[in-house]
């Protein structure tokens, strides 16, 4: 994949999953990204993500928009728009929003990997890119 520069939430396809949607916009695949992978998360009100852990990649999340509680390890904070969360490799944690607005993240990981991870989980719809996602249920 040759390296590209400057992408487009368009030019990438959106994993949809109950809680909300993740489209990758860095990553080896879409733009030959070998050291990090990142993309922008939407989690739905009173949505989340349950605790898990990338054993081999740290993860940094920024927040957007949108409010909601972010656990590390042990401790749980709210965040909001303009925080930075740091997750070292291995370390459980999860996000939920506890707004009414879609609470809106980037997410990095370093090295990239989890988010192939994620779109292998059977719960996760594949939209291709240009589409709009929505859900059937």
């Amino acid at each position: 994949m040759p390296e590209e520069n400057f992408i487009s939430s368009g030019d990438v396809s959106t994993q949809l999953f109950d809680w909300g949607t993740l489209k990758w916009m860095a990553t080896p695949d879409v733009n030959g990204s070998e050291r990090l992978s990142a993309g922008v998360v939407n989690l739905e009100p009173g949505k989340g993500h349950d605790i898990h852990t990338h054993p081999d990649s740290d993860e940094i999340l920024y927040f957007i928009s949108g409010e909601g509680e972010q656990t590390v390890a042990d401790e749980t904070k709210e965040v909001g728009p303009g925080e930075m969360i740091y997750i070292p490799a291995g370390v459980e944690h999860g996000t939920t929003n506890t707004g009414w607005e879609t609470l809106q993240l980037l997410a990095v990981y370093a090295p990239p990997g989890p988010e192939d991870v994620l779109a292998d989980l059977p719960e996760c719809e594949i939209v291709p890119a240009g589409e709009i996602p929505t859900r059937n249920d």
